[in-house]
């Protein structure tokens, strides 16, 4: 009883988790980056609105170019909510692994718009550095806006990254990221218009510098990691260690090789070569292969699907069967072996083993072939001499022949 409660208790696992997997995470994450994203949208237009205009009238240069550079967010929000938009779609006949890289390919657009736009604050930075006497005093009011800019910004990455740790979302990462490139443009332009109306006109352009390469380094990390999903780069070594540890703590589960992994978006794509005991039936090695399935899934929660492959042994050093011949070609042979073997008439089932690239056949009698037990002896050794002796067609592909009574 107490078993049985455990087996159910199982499959209720198994199936919460392919629901949540069939129903849940890619439509939430997707849900939750059009939210935010959209909230960025309505807080850029109004920041932008506000510095340009207040930088017009204040007469800052800095803040009229910041302002330009917060319109140029709305780009990036676009990108992100067609990622988003795409990225959700079910999976289809074209698409059999879903749609999560159209958000690794934001990602990686999202990235680079971050090293355009640190290049361009260091050009206008090498130009204000040229030739600082063209840069106005601007008024004093203007660093209002700013720091108004500043808070509303940092806000906006650490409401954007919450969201994209909660949901491993990179393309909402890159966003807040982004979020926070602008927050510090800004504290750029608010050193910058401090230090103009102090008298100290290189110090915007200094600092406008040092914070665009470190933009740009922001933005090269993020394209490289996508670029690396886009060509399938695998997981890291400790998240395949920890696989291999879910994995072998299967009961069933001898040994593991081939496994390969690769992400889509926020998920982690798997797919591992399981080693079985070779004499085990097909539905038990089916059900070991699914309680590993179902344990990846359960323990690690970047993980959304794994495909395994049974091996009844390590094909990767072991000879290959594929030379051998298939099941109907064996019994036939089989059949023709063993005409005039008083007994044989009485087999009930063969077995064949395709083990280190070769068969080993099992035959499985009723005690009633055989009347006695020297008798059951002399049936099994002409069945065997039949079917692995020298002048047999099937001596060269045959390891073993094993009689049993039932």
């Amino acid at each position: 009883m107490a078993r049985e409660q455990t087996l159910n208790e199982v499959a209720q696992r198994v199936s919460r988790a392919k629901a949540s997997i069939a129903s849940g995470a890619p439509a939430e994450r997707s849900r939750v980056a059009r939210r935010v994203t959209l909230v960025g949208v309505a807080a850029n237009l109004t920041l932008a609105l506000m510095q340009v205009v207040i930088g017009w009238l204040g007469r800052s240069q800095a803040l009229v170019a910041d302002g330009v550079h917060t319109l140029s967010d709305l780009t990036t929000d676009v990108i992100v909510l067609l990622a988003v938009g795409k990225g959700a779609k079910a999976a289809d006949e074209e698409h059999p692994y879903g749609h999560s890289r159209f958000e690794t390919l934001a990602t990686a657009a999202v990235g680079f718009i971050l090293i355009a736009v640190a290049l361009g604050l260091s050009i206008n930075a090498g130009r204000r550095l040229m030739d600082p006497e063209h840069l106005a005093v601007p008024a004093a009011y203007t660093l209002i806006a700013v720091i108004m800019t500043i808070v509303t910004k940092e806000g906006l990455y650490r409401y954007a990254m919450r969201a994209a740790r909660e949901h491993r979302s990179n393309l909402l990462r890159a966003n807040a990221w982004h979020y926070r490139s602008d927050a510090i443009s800004s504290v750029v332009v608010l050193l910058g218009i401090g230090g103009s109306l102090m008298g100290f006109r290189y110090l915007d352009a200094v600092a406008a510098v040092g914070v665009a390469m470190m933009i740009a380094k922001i933005g090269w990390d993020l394209a490289w990691e996508a670029l690396q999903e886009l060509v399938d780069k695998g997981l890291s070594a400790e998240e395949r260690a920890a696989i291999r540890a879910t994995i072998m703590a299967v009961d069933g589960a001898k040994d593991m090789h081939l496994l390969r992994t690769r992400r889509m978006g926020g998920q982690a794509l798997v797919d591992v070569h399981i080693q079985v005991d070779g004499a085990i039936s097909v539905s038990e090695g089916h059900h070991i292969s699914e309680m590993v399935r179902h344990q990846l899934i359960e323990q690690h929660e970047s993980i959304t699907d794994v495909t395994v492959h049974i091996d009844p042994e390590d094909d990767e050093i072991n000879p290959s069967s594929l030379g051998l011949p298939l099941r109907n070609e064996v019994l036939r042979e089989l059949e023709r072996r063993f005409e005039g073997i008083d007994g044989a008439q009485h087999i009930d089932e063969v077995m064949l083993h395709y083990l280190g690239g070769r068969i080993r056949v099992e035959l499985l009698l009723p005690f009633e072939a055989a009347s006695s037990e020297d008798q059951r002896r002399r049936l099994g050794r002409a069945l065997g001499t039949a079917v692995s002796g020298a002048d047999s067609p099937l001596h060269e592909v045959v390891s073993s022949v094993e009689i049993r009574f039932h």
